[in-house]
C-alpha cells in the first residue's frame, strides 16, 4: 500500500532535469535572455524565427510563449504578437506575496505528515547544497523549485496547489538565480531554517518563515 510520504516523492523529474522538452528549453533560454538584457522592454518575439533558430515546429515556440505570458514575463497581442515585458514590475512583486501566503497556509497544513518524515524535503535541501558546489543551475533550480512543492503537497489541499502551480514558480525560481550576483550556497542555505522548524516540529515557526523566505525574494523582484 503507497504511503502518503511515498506519494510526495512520486513525479519528482531528477533523472529529466538533463533531458528536458524542447518548449521547456526554448521558455528557458528565453528567459535568460530577457534577464541578461538580450531582449529589451517591448522587443517583439516572432513565433517562426524562434522556432527556425530552435530547430523546432512554432508549437513548442507558442508554448513556450503562453508560459512567459502566465508568468508575467511576455505579453501576447492577438493578430499583433508575443512582445516582451519589463519584469521589474508590480505584478513579479506580487506573485512573491500570493506565493508566500500559499505557501505558509500548506507549511500549516503539511507539518504534521513533514515533521513525521522530514527527509522529504531535506533530500533537496542536500540537492540543492549539492549542485551549488558544482554550479549547477539546473539542479539547484529543481530542487528549490521541489523542495516547496513537497510542503504544498503535503497540505493536501489541491486549491492550494493548483493556485500555488498557477504561479509558474520553475520560471521565477529561475529568474531569481540568473539576477547578477546571486549566491547559489546562499539561495541554498536560505531554505534550512525551514527545514529545522518542520524538525523541531514548529508549525508557527515554519509558517513565519515560509512567509519570510518568500518576502525575501519579494524584495530582488
Amino acid at each position: 500500500m503507497q504511503t502518503q510520504e511515498t506519494a510526495l516523492q512520486q513525479n519528482d523529474p531528477s533523472a529529466d532535469v538533463d533531458h528536458q522538452p524542447i518548449g521547456v528549453r526554448i521558455r528557458n533560454t528565453l528567459v535568460e535572455r530577457i534577464i541578461a538584457g538580450h531582449y529589451e522592454t517591448g522587443d517583439r518575439l516572432v513565433e517562426m524565427q524562434l522556432a527556425r533558430e530552435f530547430g523546432s515546429s512554432q508549437a513548442p515556440v507558442r508554448e513556450a510563449l503562453r508560459e512567459l505570458e502566465m508568468a508575467g514575463l511576455v505579453t501576447i497581442r492577438p493578430r499583433r504578437g508575443s512582445f516582451v515585458n519589463d519584469y521589474h514590475t508590480t505584478i513579479q512583486r506580487e506573485i512573491y506575496v500570493a506565493r508566500g501566503a500559499l505557501e505558509e497556509a500548506a507549511m500549516r497544513l503539511a507539518l504534521p505528515t513533514l515533521h513525521r518524515n522530514p527527509a522529504i524535503v531535506g533530500e533537496h535541501l542536500d540537492g540543492m547544497r549539492e549542485a551549488a558546489t558544482a554550479g549547477d543551475l539546473e539542479r539547484i533550480i529543481h530542487h528549490s523549485v521541489w523542495f516547496h512543492r513537497v510542503v504544498m503537497r503535503a497540505a493536501e489541499n489541491a486549491l492550494l496547489l493548483k493556485m500555488w502551480e498557477s504561479l509558474h514558480v520553475e520560471i521565477h525560481s529561475r529568474k531569481t538565480l540568473l539576477q547578477p550576483n546571486v549566491d547559489m550556497h546562499a539561495v541554498a542555505e536560505s531554505h534550512a531554517p525551514i527545514l529545522a522548524a518542520i524538525v523541531a516540529g514548529d508549525v508557527e515557526l515554519a509558517c513565519k518563515l515560509s512567509r519570510e523566505h518568500q518576502a525575501e525574494f519579494e524584495l530582488k523582484a
